[in-house]
Formats: structure tokens, sequence, C-alpha cells
């Protein structure tokens, strides 16, 4: 059975995501279009371009995660190079690293730019801080001068990946010069209103995987000093936006992945670590399919 299915963001932990792919896969589901933010948007282009879960769980299970961080190389000391790093180029890493991998990882299935895949197949979110707002993937493109069939999906994956002072943010250029492209998470980390029907009869069920709890067992932010207040800002940014749409309509529709908070940039990731998210994203969808009547 054809379905549409949107991918949460969460960094690392995504990982869970292949899991619930896993199990999805399992219940003879096949996705027909696909939609991601961050860690989403790469599991949605792998999943777009071919790969099943069990090929994307060996690669993953091969992959050394720490592989993927490329600091910029300088003569100073570690620790004020990096924060100078984080000063001039907004990022500790180049983000350079990652892109090569997913563009490997696409090629492999002959997938270089969006017009390698179905037409309306794949929607990438990315946030423009330029001008404040929501960039989808391929479709804005065309409001920078840009030919949305032509771009680099690998391109836009590392767009949505940009977590802001982690990863060097992309530069879009445009007519008016550089446009500054960070994490999709800032604005939209669940972008299941991209699939909203409502004026129209749907063609196949939306089903959302997001990496969080419910709205009912969502837990509170606790904040006693200025780092905890700016971990809140940075969480309340990602999440109301969805929040608010999610908790009218779609929680039926959607398996939730509940997870511990600070994985999101714990590159350091064990074999173990990454088999045990991995087993949590798949119980966590097969749970999910026992009750689900779409």
């Amino acid at each position: 059975m054809y379905i549409d299915g949107v991918f949460s963001g969460g960094g690392i932990k995504g990982f869970a995501l292949i899991g619930a792919y896993q199990a999805i896969e399992e219940r003879g589901y096949i996705f027909q279009r696909l939609a991601g933010t961050s860690a989403g948007s790469l599991i949605a282009a792998l999943i777009a371009a071919g790969y099943t879960s069990s090929e994307i769980i060996k690669f993953m299970d091969e992959l050394e995660v720490s592989d993927l961080l490329d600091p910029r190389r300088t003569i100073l000391p570690t620790p004020l190079a990096k924060w100078l790093m984080v000063y001039w180029r907004l990022g500790l890493y180049k983000g350079d690293a990652l892109e090569k991998w997913i563009t490997t990882k696409l090629a492999q299935k002959g997938v270089y730019t969006f017009k390698d895949l179905p037409p309306n197949s794949l929607r990438i979110i990315a946030s423009d801080l330029t001008n404040g707002k929501i960039l989808v993937l391929p479709n804005d493109l065309e409001r920078y001068g840009i030919i949305p069939e032509s771009f680099s999906v690998a391109k836009a994956v590392r767009m949505s990946c940009s977590l802001p002072y982690f990863f060097e943010p992309v530069r879009l250029k445009d007519h008016n010069g550089n446009n500054v492209i960070v994490d999709g998470g800032v604005l939209s980390n669940f972008p299941i209103w991209l699939f909203d029907e409502e004026q129209t009869l749907k063609k196949r069920p939306v089903l959302g995987i997001k990496l969080s709890a419910d709205s009912q067992n969502q837990k509170k932010n606790k904040i006693n000093n200025a780092i905890d207040l700016f971990g809140a800002l940075f969480e309340t940014m990602k999440n109301a936006h969805d929040a608010r749409y999610i908790s009218r309509r779609h929680e039926r529709n959607i398996i939730f992945i509940p997870m511990e908070a600070g994985l999101t940039t714990d590159f350091g990731l064990t074999d173990e670590k990454k088999l045990a998210l991995t087993k949590i994203g798949k119980e966590r969808a097969e749970h999910f399919f026992r009750t689900w009547c779409y």
C-alpha cells in the first residue's frame, strides 16, 4: 500500500527513524511522497533514492559518525580556534564531509539532482535566516533564480542538517547576494503541514515519524540559568510551530519516538547506542501499528 511520509529532525537521534522505517517496510507500506527536516531529510532522501531499511542499517553500522565532523585547520590553540570558527564561520565544522558522504550514497542509486527523482516525491525543509523564511526544497529555489530540478539533493540535505553553531551555514546565492541557510528545525522540525490536503480528498494516508513524545507526555523545560534558557529557547523555536499544528490534527497518524535529552550532537555514538536507537524506533513503530486505523 502506498503512503506519504514525514520524518522529523533530531540530529544523531535519527538512527531511531531507521528502525521505524524498518517496521513500516515490514508492514508492506511503500512511500510515494516524502518530506523531512534535518536528520529526517537524510532518511527521507535515502528512501526516495530507493534504499531499503536493511541497506541503510548496513552502511550506518559501518559508518564512523565522527568522520562526518571536519573542523577547519588552524595554527591557533584549539580552544581559541573553536570560538573563532564559530565567530567567523558561524560553525565548528565545515559540513563538507557530511555532504560528500550523502553525495556518495545517493550516487550509488543514481541520484544526483532532484530531476533524478519522481516529481514532487521529496521535499526538504531548511531555514533562510537572511530572509526570515522557511525554505522548502526544491520548490522554493525558483525565487533564488535556481532551477529546482537542477539542484543537488545532497546539498539540500546538507542545508537542512546545518545545526546552528555546529555546522557552518550554507550560503545560497541569488541576485541580491548570499543568503544564510541553516537547519530546517529552526523553523519547522516536523513539516507534516506540507501534506495538509484539508480542502481536497486525500489520495493516500500521511504517516509521520517524530522523535519526541506526544503532546500529552511532553516534558517541560527546566530553566534555572542562562544555559538552560538558551536550550529552552532553541527547543521552543524548533517545536512550537509544529506542535501547535499537530495538537489540532494528525496525532493519530504519527509514530512518536520519545528520546532522551542531550543526544542530538553526540557524534561519538557507539555501535551499541546506534543499535539501541534503531531498536527503539522499530519497537515504537510496531506498537503504533497495532492500533493504527487510517
